[in-house]
């Protein structure tokens, strides 16, 4: 959908009026959104006619492509954007260094070895051990959850064990299906370990498959052994489950060279900040993880969160607009195994966090617009955040009407941050399409609107100007 006014600015500052008498609780006096109509005209008219952000995730895709932790491709991943956060005229711009997991890949694959042989597509889980040079050759044990493997534990010794749990359906509002299938991705190697199997395969995460297999992260719990996992496509996983239901023997071949490196790597995290013309102490992150999984392009995950972060910060340079306070992009490196650049930057500028208003992550996919989580610590300064985002967001209504605040949402990376006070948000899009391409060979460039795109720099720019620039903090009464 293209960025299309469907209001004049003075429309939009009655729908702001009246969303302050509606608001829950007395509207914040010192917060005037209506003040904000200027900013809006330029900054969503800058972006309706283009923005460079399409041409920035071109190049990190296309010319870099995916970024695993610890990968050659990540670091030029990291020398590209402190580059293009110079190119743009940033301040402050660096790297900070991380130690991150480096996990590798290897050869992999998957054989279907009786009733018929067949190859199965299938992608080894981040975190996994290999297999032995030959491969596990076992029986298949099918089981939808953790429930009928328990009631099925005397049958699991010695066999794979095939978790066909079927991702419920999305809520394109929140993805809500994912959190609950994906714990059979991150646990369920430990969950057939403990019952005595050889491997586990796990049914990819996603409500939509074209027979491609997704990856993600796994871990290993403590005093359980450690066995192979992978990921493989909905459509085997619904075969060997009608093999096994039908009382014919399935035998699968698993190979897999996965290795952990012993040493961590080295990697970063990448700054570069708008500096605040009044109170440039005091912060508002905004960003998304530089990171990838080694298939596609990372393109939804999460190389748009960083372009949008990037392109954010230079559509208000280059329109003048300068907050009190300082804005300040951060591409978190590790988050897809590890989180390590979470945890890094929250301890790097510990000393510094009780001057961060705010941080602000988009890692949802480049779609439509559908609003902005808001999560704190303090649950009163949370509900009194979420009262002010309400009369802030009409201002939004130019780019898109019906947007939310959602409570209790923010973002992976912006997490470690909310122990010490600071308000977690998370820029909410239309995730119905999300989990298609999410840890795949499909993420790819091809896949990300253009416009919708452009969308997603507009709401971040504004809502980190507004947050930068209001006379209050966020939470505050």
């Amino acid at each position: 959908m293209s960025i299309t006014p469907r209001f004049c600015i003075a429309a939009v500052l009655a729908h702001v009026a009246a969303a302050v008498s509606l608001a829950s609780g007395p509207a914040d006096a010192n917060l005037n959104p209506e003040a904000y109509g200027p900013v809006v005209r330029k900054i969503f008219d800058h972006c309706r006619r283009g923005t460079d952000a399409y041409r920035k995730l071109e190049t990190l895709c296309v010319e870099i492509g995916h970024r695993l932790s610890g990968s050659k491709s990540l670091d030029r991943a990291i020398d590209w954007a402190a580059e293009t956060l110079r190119a743009d005229g940033q301040e402050n711009v660096r790297t900070e260094p991380v130690e991150v997991v480096r996990w590798v890949r290897g050869r992999e694959s998957c054989e279907l070895i009786e009733p018929y042989p067949r190859t199965i597509p299938m992608l080894g889980l981040g975190g996994s051990i290999a297999t032995p040079p030959e491969g596990i050759t076992a029986e298949v044990l099918c089981v939808r959850d953790e429930q009928e493997l328990e009631k099925r534990a005397d049958e699991a010794r010695g066999k794979i064990v095939l978790f066909n749990f079927p991702m419920p359906a999305d809520k394109p509002e929140t993805g809500h299906g994912y959190g609950v299938a994906v714990r059979y991705r991150v646990a369920g190697a430990s969950m057939a370990a403990k019952y005595g199997a050889v491997a586990a395969l796990v049914r990819s995460v996603t409500t939509r498959s074209l027979s491609t297999p997704h990856t993600g992260g796994m871990h290993y719990r403590d005093g359980v052994p450690k066995i192979p996992a992978a990921a493989i496509t909905v459509e085997y996983a619904e075969l060997i489950d009608r093999l096994t239901r039908r009382g014919q023997r399935v035998v699968v071949r698993l190979k897999m060279q996965a290795r952990t490196d012993p040493k961590p790597a080295m990697s970063a995290n990448v700054l570069g900040e708008l500096v605040g013309r009044e109170k440039p102490e005091e912060i508002v992150v905004i960003g998304g993880h530089i990171d990838s999984w080694d298939v596609g392009q990372g393109a939804h995950d999460d190389g748009g969160g960083c372009v949008t972060a990037i392109e954010a910060l230079s559509v208000l340079r280059k329109l003048g607009l300068r907050p009190r306070r300082t804005i300040r992009v951060v591409l978190f490196t590790n988050e897809e195994n590890g989180l390590a650049g979470a945890r890094t930057y929250a301890q790097t500028h510990a000393d510094e966090l009780p001057r961060h208003v705010a941080a602000i992550e988009s890692d949802s996919g480049m779609f439509a617009l559908r609003g902005f989580g808001i999560s704190m610590a303090d649950k009163d300064r949370q509900k009194r955040a979420a009262a002010q985002l309400e009369q802030i967001l009409p201002l939004f209504a130019p780019l898109r009407e019906n947007l939310r605040v959602f409570p209790g949402r923010s973002g992976a990376d912006v997490g470690p941050l909310r122990p010490a006070g600071v308000a977690t948000m998370g820029q909410i899009v239309d995730m119905t399409h999300y989990f298609d391409y999410h840890h795949t060979d499909a993420d790819t460039i091809d896949k990300v609107d253009p416009k919708l795109l452009d969308e997603n720099v507009a709401a971040m720019a504004l809502m980190a100007y507004i947050l930068a620039d209001m006379p209050q903090r966020l939470g505050q009464p």
